[in-house]
């Protein structure tokens, strides 16, 4: 019991870590520096996280149920993927300028959150396959993961507001230079992690992947 309750927190606390990874949050923050709310950002953060853990459930627990193991060039298109979501939530802050605000929706953190979600589910799988025997307790392990992400996530985009929101208040177009700042990033980003996968090989004979 006390090793069920252990490796039950060990998965939450992680999740809530894996939620701070750099990608993680330089996409919530491309989406929550336009929100005009804590409790707008707040559901940003908790919708990312349903999508990451809708993936990560579905995906990790295909690889762990049937123990399949993604080919190298397909793990690393996945990451791939990431970083052109990156760049094109990027594009649409910096073209925001003279277009306006991006437009709130909630699809758009749901589906960034499934990217991520599947880009990480290789590396989420094996860990819990060195860890965890027993399918049940697998599938149960990847549950508690995603409460944590979602959790981890809630925490960061509210953290990402608390200030927005205070030099918005003050400095009336504050909130457009903190998105054209936030879209900036994300475009350096996401070109660093696509540069970063051609060179690990992802359009070459060969591909080299490590998940991660």
């Amino acid at each position: 019991m006390l090793s069920a309750l252990g490796l039950a927190f060990f998965g939450f606390l992680l999740g809530v870590r894996h939620a701070v990874d750099p990608d993680h949050v330089v996409a919530v923050t491309a989406i929550a520096t336009g929100q005009r709310s804590l409790g707008r950002a707040s559901l940003i953060g908790a919708l990312w996280g349903v999508g990451h853990t809708v993936t990560i459930l579905v995906v990790g627990g295909v690889l762990i149920l049937f123990r399949i193991a993604i080919p190298p060039r397909l793990g690393l298109a996945f990451e791939f993927a990431v970083g052109l979501m990156l760049i094109v939530l990027g594009l649409a802050n910096l073209l925001s300028r003279n277009t306006g605000p991006p437009r709130q929706s909630t699809a758009r953190p749901l589906f960034v959150g499934m990217v991520h979600g599947l880009a990480g589910s290789a590396a989420v799988a094996l860990l819990v396959l060195a860890a965890v025997r027993d399918p049940r307790w697998a599938l149960g392990y990847l549950l508690l993961f995603g409460v944590g992400t979602i959790v981890g996530m809630v925490a960061i985009t509210t953290a990402i507001a608390v200030p927005a929101t205070l030099a918005t208040r003050r400095v009336g177009v504050a909130r457009r230079y903190l998105v054209l700042a936030s879209g900036a990033a994300s475009v350096i980003f996401g070109v660093l992690i696509a540069v970063q996968l051609a060179g690990a090989g992802l359009f070459s004979s060969a591909p080299v992947w490590t998940p991660r």
